[in-house]
């Protein structure tokens, strides 16, 4: 009896939904005389992906870059392992920046990190990739992190001069004086004061930013800083007016004694001197655009 012979192994996996326009690019597999593949490969378990991703890695080695064919394999491996830019983006979460751009970082981390494996070392892409992807965010946080631009090795400075305030604040059960830190980095005091005056420069401050929980408070700056004060304006007007008032007639003197002074009403004024609350209206008016006029020529 005959038997038909053995179909040859495949990585088999199910079919996947044709990308939409806003998934990666991908040529024709023909051009690159590789297997259809899908650019989105949802339904590989990890294996299919290690394995594949192999085969891909060696592929991309015989091309040439530029080619249809270069750009296939190269698109296909950064959707098989997007993952790892997952992966390692979470390991930031803790930071305040947009994680659509830190996730953009990454995946030119993964590209950095396809274009630099070389299979002939003989070790996982995932151990090269995964530190790849995570410097290169790391080199994002610190070129665009601070609030103001300082040389790298303040940066670095900064970062030594933490983590060893941390290590002898819990020696010393206290904060750590310049002169110990210095001796425990092996530098100068003069390069620890420089540390910490760039360690400032890493956030910017808000001057309205609230002291406390209640929106309505000042911020602690603000009540720091100077205020406006109006009060001041009115010296040099009151100083003139001193000089002005001796000139007045008596009863103009009595009367803005009567309304400024003693705080009376207009009626009031007019029951005491014998005039009108109108009379007394038109006297006021007339008096205090005369004593606008002279200090407007003062």
């Amino acid at each position: 009896m005959t038997t038909a012979a053995p179909e040859p192994t495949t990585l088999r996996r199910t079919p996947t939904p044709t990308p939409s326009a806003t998934d990666a690019p991908c040529v024709p597999a023909s051009d690159a005389g590789l297997p259809t593949i899908a650019c989105d490969p949802v339904t590989l378990d990890r294996l299919e992906v290690r394995a594949l991703t192999d085969v891909l890695l060696a592929r991309l080695r015989e091309l040439e870059e530029g080619t249809l064919a270069y750009s296939y394999v190269r698109n296909t491996l950064v959707e098989l392992n997007m993952s790892l830019v997952r992966t390692a983006v979470q390991r930031f979460g803790h930071r305040r920046d947009g994680q659509e751009d830190v996730f953009q970082v990454g995946v030119v981390g993964l590209i950095k990190a396809i274009n630099g494996f070389d299979t002939a070392r003989g070790v996982e892409f995932v151990t090269y990739a995964l530190p790849t992807i995570s410097g290169e965010i790391k080199r994002h946080f610190r070129d665009n992190s601070w609030a103001v631009h300082v040389p790298r090795r303040l940066q670095e400075l900064r970062l030594r001069l933490a983590k060893a305030g941390d290590v002898l604040e819990q020696e010393l059960g206290r904060e750590p004086t310049t002169a110990e830190l210095a001796a425990r980095l092996d530098v100068s005091e003069d390069e620890v004061t420089e540390g910490k005056i760039a360690a400032d420069a890493y956030t910017a401050g808000t001057l309205s930013a609230p002291a406390t929980e209640d929106e309505n408070d000042e911020g602690p700056l603000q009540r720091r800083l100077g205020a406006h004060d109006r009060d001041l304006e009115l010296v040099v007007d009151l100083t003139a007016l001193r000089q002005i008032l001796p000139g007045l007639p008596e009863t103009d003197r009595r009367i803005l004694k009567l309304r400024f002074v003693d705080d009376l009403t207009q009626a009031q004024i007019g029951e005491q001197l014998g005039y009108s609350q109108m009379h007394v209206s038109r006297l006021l008016n007339r008096i205090l655009a005369g004593l606008r006029q002279q200090l407007e020529q003062d």
